[in-house]
């Protein structure tokens, strides 16, 4: 028997670690909290991806009655990036999330849909796309989905 281990990277950093720019998308993440529909679980989460061009695009879960019906933030940004700018690759995505009480202290991860339509986004461009996880005590970087979804199934399995 052979045993496989596989390594992620991940940089826990403080908020005034991060360049202005990191700042400013991190703060777009927060800020996009606030327009959440989220009636039911209270949980807000909002995601803001800076495209290649410069542009940040944002977003927000949607909930929905019948749960399944509903969509996260990051499939909500990184959906409306690719629509809107279908040329332009995602370069990081900022996501943050709060309950009633405020932001939470620990990042939130991706779901595994999510983190599949963050696979399929660097397939789509090509290239990693970095990952900052928001919290109130750290801030999660991640260089790409490989860290987020080892042994992940993409495309190249369905030819």
């Amino acid at each position: 028997m052979k045993e496989i281990r596989l390594e992620i990277r991940i940089r826990s950093l403080q908020y005034d670690e991060l360049t202005p720019q990191d700042r400013e998308l991190t703060d777009k993440a927060k800020e996009a909290t606030a327009r959440s529909y989220a009636p039911y679980s209270r949980f807000r989460v909002g995601a803001a991806a800076r495209l290649k061009n410069g542009v940040i695009v944002t977003g927000t879960n949607q909930e929905n009655a019948a749960y399944p019906s509903g969509t996260c933030a990051e499939r909500t940004t990184l959906f409306y990036a690719n629509s809107q700018y279908p040329d332009q690759p995602v370069l990081t995505l900022a996501i943050a999330g709060r309950n009633e009480s405020g932001y939470l202290d620990t990042p939130i991860p991706p779901c595994g849909a999510c983190r599949q339509v963050l696979l399929e986004t660097e397939q789509r461009y090509q290239q990693p796309m970095r990952i900052l996880l928001y919290g109130e005590k750290a801030i999660y970087e991640i260089d790409g989905t490989n860290d987020l979804l080892p042994l992940s199934f993409g495309g190249e399995f369905l030819k």
